[in-house]
């Protein structure tokens, strides 16, 4: 029922980092929620189905789990449920994570032929025998991935995370995405290898699309939850890039090499908990003090929040990959195994793999021009409404929660040896080399790539060398007495305010031109005159409003589709009932002739002969003669 492997283990050591500290903000957040016993009974369940998720030895088990966790981070969701946005973000969520669940019930209910208390190790034997494998790997990719939020199944993260009570936003997009990476860890190692190329290169595409759209609709967000969720697109964007190096790399018999990017891949998904974790902590502070999501209101806020700002500027260079970070060791990691493969001679490869590199070095790229947007706007500059102005410090429980998190991601850095380590154990386990001397020939202050003429990095002394100036120049500046002189902020001759400071909007301006075939603005001009007449004193208001392309062209093309041949099924069962019962009977006929297929031995002959019988069945007793 339960097992307790060493994959398990560092998940479940994950799941209790993330969750520990969130228990101390939630604490603290809970005053400010009105249905406490909700939210409390479904917070404790949600982790627990976490947990329950990846120490699971069995389908059923996992199911049960699986779908318990979906549930109760649905319900929580709902928790304030005041408006119709919040409702609308649930039903979203709702629908996405059991359109994963389907194509995972399916995979299960092949690989364990109806059998679901089947093991995992067991499971192995039955899908080597079907005869579409890539079917399964279909359907696998399909449920984990609708549920981790990759390109182009991420359409209810940027919904459902700014919906959901702060706390639970950092458990979902810090916890529980990745919970849905063990899955794939799990199955694709335990039922599905070996594993041909093109799988490989299927991820690594998927998560190079996931990291460059994420990031480019993150930087056109002024909603603070918002842009990190689609900040959370980017990053299993980036995890997707290392695990399908992974597999590329084990298709080919290149097991150091894949070793190396699948504990860059393990790497990357702690570093992301950490940093994505805390910088929801910080966003639901903010939140809880100014009482808006929009960047725009805030401003000011390092001198009445400094706890806050403080442990958000540490996620924030985090997650811009800058150096020394956990968050550049493990991005460094993964751009080594892409550059470790210059000597692979495949075509796919030599489109698929510089498409990646350069995916992810503008991924880096805009991440850091985000949070300086993010960081900048919110914390720097003065106050930009009365709210943020009247801000103040959140109670002792969330700054607790917020420092304890911070140490999670400062641990990260100063112990990546021992997180490395372990993350090596993982991949022995699962039958791949140990790449660790590899990595570490000379200790642990310098770490290396596993490629052959791969780069070498030293985090510790880069982060020593910067402790040290920064020490010198503050001693420097106390030895040297240096005087400080203050002056009004020259703003071309214009008073200084607010309004004069650089918004959000005017900071992602060129980027957002610069995309423009990609987000579509629908941008909204309003001129205010005073007393009805034009004057250059009059006020303007500039809106821009972002809908995302997936969701415009791809999910309502389906919605209207769907409701469409939803309205076609109504009139037949109300009013043809004869047609209708034809068209269930043909229904039937095609799941059985397709069970055939997929489960036995595939046949032209009968096929045609099948296929043939249905076009017959379909032209006398659906549609008939046209009169």
């Amino acid at each position: 029922m339960f097992q307790f492997d060493t994959l398990s283990l560092v998940f479940v050591a994950l799941i209790l980092l993330g969750a520990v500290p969130n228990l101390f903000y939630s604490s603290g957040y809970l005053p400010h929620i009105e249905r406490k016993a909700h939210y409390q009974l479904h917070y404790f369940t949600f982790i627990l189905s976490m947990l329950g998720v990846v120490v699971s030895a069995n389908a059923l088990v996992f199911l049960f789990f699986w779908e318990l966790m979906s549930l109760t981070s649905w319900q929580l969701i709902l928790t304030e449920a005041k408006e119709k946005k919040t409702i609308d973000a649930a039903r979203f969520y709702f629908f996405m994570t059991h359109f994963g669940f389907v194509f995972l019930l399916l995979f299960f209910l092949i690989i364990t032929d109806g059998d679901l208390e089947l093991g995992f190790s067991a499971m192995h034997d039955m899908a080597a025998k079907f005869a579409y494998p890539t079917l399964l790997f279909f359907f696998m990719v399909l449920g984990f991935l609708s549920k981790a939020g990759a390109v182009p199944l991420h359409v209810w993260l940027p919904y459902a995370h700014p919906a959901a009570p702060s706390p639970v936003s950092a458990l979902m997009s810090g916890v529980m995405l990745k919970v849905a990476i063990y899955g794939m860890f799990r199955f694709l190692f335990d039922v599905l290898y070996p594993w041909p190329l093109e799988w490989g290169v299927l991820i690594l595409v998927i998560g190079s699309l996931s990291s460059l759209i994420g990031v480019l609709y993150a930087l056109s967000e002024h909603d603070i939850k918002a842009l990190l969720a689609n900040h959370s697109i980017e990053n299993i964007g980036i995890i997707l890039i290392g695990f399908g190096m992974g597999m590329i790399f084990e298709s080919m018999g290149l097991k150091v090499l894949s070793s190396f990017a699948f504990i860059a891949a393990l790497f990357h998904t702690f570093n992301h908990m950490s940093f994505k974790s805390l910088l929801f902590m910080g966003a639901g502070s903010v939140l809880h003090q100014t009482h808006t999501k929009n960047i725009e209101k805030y401003g000011g806020l390092i001198k009445s929040m400094p706890v806050t700002a403080l442990t958000f500027l540490l996620a924030s260079i985090s997650i811009s990959a800058l150096p020394p970070t956990n968050g550049f060791l493990s991005e460094w990691m993964i751009f080594q195994s892409m550059l470790s493969s210059s000597h692979m001679d495949n075509t796919s490869l030599k489109l698929a793999i510089p498409f990646a590199v350069f995916a992810l070095a503008m991924t880096g790229g805009l991440a850091i021009a985000c949070f300086v947007k993010a960081y900048g706007i919110s914390f720097l500059g003065l106050h930009r409404s009365t709210n943020a102005k009247h801000a103040h410090e959140v109670n002792f429980l969330m700054r607790f929660g917020m420092i304890l998190m911070a140490l999670v991601v400062i641990s990260l850095m100063l112990f990546t040896p021992f997180y490395i380590g372990w993350f090596d154990k993982v991949l022995s386990g699962l039958g791949h080399a140990s790449v660790y001397a590899k990595i570490f020939p000379d200790g642990i202050w310098h770490m290396h790539s596993a490629g052959i003429n791969g780069g070498v990095v030293s985090p510790l002394i880069l982060l020593a060398a910067l402790l040290g100036v920064t020490v010198l120049m503050m001693v420097g500046y106390k030895v040297l007495n240096v005087k400080e002189r203050i002056h009004h902020t020259w703003s071309c001759g214009y008073r200084t305010s607010a309004r004069t400071q650089y918004s959000a909007t005017g900071f992602a301006g060129p980027i957002r031109r610069f995309f423009n075939w990609l987000y579509k603005p629908d941008e909204h001009f309003s001129k205010e005159s005073i007393e009805g007449y034009s004057s250059k004193f009059s006020d303007s208001h500039y809106e821009v409003h972002v809908k995302p392309l997936f969701e415009a062209s791809l999910y309502s093309s389906v919605a209207k589709t769907a409701n469409l041949i939803s309205y076609w099924v109504y009139r037949l069962s109300h009013f043809e009932q004869t047609r209708y019962a034809a068209m269930i009977f043909n229904l039937m006929l095609t799941v059985l002739f397709s069970y055939r297929i997929f489960a036995h031995e595939f046949s032209w002959a009968t096929l045609v002969l099948e296929g043939t019988v249905m076009i017959i069945s379909i032209k006398v007793l659906i549609i008939g003669d046209k009169k």
